[in-house]
């Protein structure tokens, strides 16, 4: 079913997404263009409300839809309340741990507010809409389940599903409630297609099985095609997961993680993968960022800049993604404590009473743990105030404090300020 190596689509949306590196696989590729080059489709992706915000490794979904979007097709952004109460067991080692009322409440309103960012919901004919599979889920029969849906899957075809495989393959086991996700999922497509229309499924590689599924349960119970669409494993040049680092996760919310430390994540992109991170999570043109993917040196510095710029632009805005950028000339080039770093503020009472270099670095959160402070400091990468820590135990004190703040440095590219409280 993968035929998605056509490289002369007719419709606007598979040409960009196939030269911006969108496409992993697709389901009659040559069907879903024809479908698309005779008009507006509406295609979804689900999120599930797993944390109060989406992080970077949600980022290639979210641009998904947004190109989607852009060439006039409406998108769809599934939250997925119902879902969330079981978890998807795709390609983890474990079960999830099963959230609360309370929690999943708080976590869909984040959600909705990471997707705001991304995607327009207020346009007349392509706006985005929202949905939640707790809506039809939470009213579901296990009867009717079981009746109308059920028998037309196979356990053994489900048993072939990478993720499920692979978790069998750990010996983690697989409960029966986790083993339902694929048929929910499911359920989902069938909905959305349904209420509104909808004929395609995107998502990462790793819900290929589950994607698949639903196409056949649309043409097994109401004679439909419907299409599906996988986006690759995003990682970086060095192998890195994308969207995690030594301190977590990248969050999308300003609230969980300040804009400059969004930027400052797509600063540090290796030099092999500014090409095409700009292409998959910037809207510069694919002709610019193959232009800004080539150059080197002090080039490939820019372009970082620029992609990094542009990315926060989407998420934050514009105005925040210039200030960031400012205050990264300003404390990068001109040296300077800048007002708007990443600010964190700590117990009084450690600067009146002296605090150890190596313990300040850790309390802060500029790293994890104190021995690898002490490491930070020996390997001469570790500075406060912009001097560079020669001894691990060197007590930091009020008489540190310029303008109120001491700054923290981590190398080149990792500051923040820390105020007694």
């Amino acid at each position: 079913m993968n035929n998605a190596e056509n490289t002369t689509f007719k419709s606007s949306f598979l040409r960009e997404a196939h030269a911006r590196g969108f496409i992993f696989q697709c389901t009659d590729a040559d069907a879903l263009d024809e479908a698309m080059a005779a008009g507006a489709i509406t295609a979804y992706i689900g999120f599930d409300p797993t944390a109060e915000s989406l992080h970077v490794g949600n980022a290639l979904s979210l641009m998904a839809l947004r190109l989607l979007q852009r060439h006039g097709h409406r998108p769809i952004a599934l939250m997925g309340g119902g879902t969330a109460k079981i978890g998807d067991p795709s390609f983890r080692d474990e079960a999830r741990a099963l959230m609360d009322d309370d929690k999943l409440s708080h976590n869909l309103n984040g959600i909705e507010k990471s997707l705001r960012q991304f995607l327009n919901f207020d346009d007349p004919r392509s706006g985005a809409r929202l949905a939640n599979n707790a809506e039809w889920l939470d009213r579901l029969s296990y009867l009717t389940l079981l009746r109308d849906v059920g028998v037309h899957f196979s356990v053994n075809r489900m048993l072939s599903f990478d993720s499920v495989k692979q978790r069998l393959e750990r010996e983690q086991g697989l409960t029966f409630l986790e083993f339902n996700y694929s048929i929910l999922q499911s359920y989902d497509f069938r909905e959305l297609n349904r209420r509104y229309g909808c004929v395609l499924q995107m998502g990462g590689s790793d819900q290929w099985g589950n994607i698949v599924a639903g196409i056949d349960l649309v043409r097994r119970t109401d004679g439909k095609q419907v299409f599906g669409l996988t986006t690759p494993l995003v990682t970086t040049a060095s192998g890195a997961k994308m969207g995690k680092s030594a301190r977590g996760a990248t969050w999308v919310s300003a609230a969980m993680l300040p804009v400059f430390e969004y930027w400052q994540f797509w600063r540090n992109t290796e030099d092999a993968d500014v090409g095409r991170f700009l292409k998959l999570f910037t809207d510069l043109p694919v002709e610019e960022c193959e232009r800004l993917g080539a150059l080197e040196g002090a080039g490939i510095n820019e372009a970082k800049k620029i992609l990094a710029t542009e990315a926060t632009a989407i998420c934050h805005g514009r105005d925040a993604a210039e200030d960031a950028a400012e205050t990264a000339r300003r404390t990068f080039e001109q040296g300077q404590i800048a007002a708007d770093l990443p600010r964190r503020t700590l117990p009084a009472a450690l600067f009146d009473d002296g605090v150890p270099a190596f313990r300040l670095l850790a309390e802060a959160g500029l790293v994890t743990s104190n021995g690898e402070a002490r490491r930070l400091i020996r390997g001469g990468g570790a500075r406060i105030n912009d001097m560079t820590v020669a001894d691990e135990n060197l007590l930091v004190t009020r008489g540190d404090l310029r303008d109120g703040v001491v700054k923290l440095s981590s190398g080149k590219k990792h500051h923040l300020l820390v105020a007694p409280d």
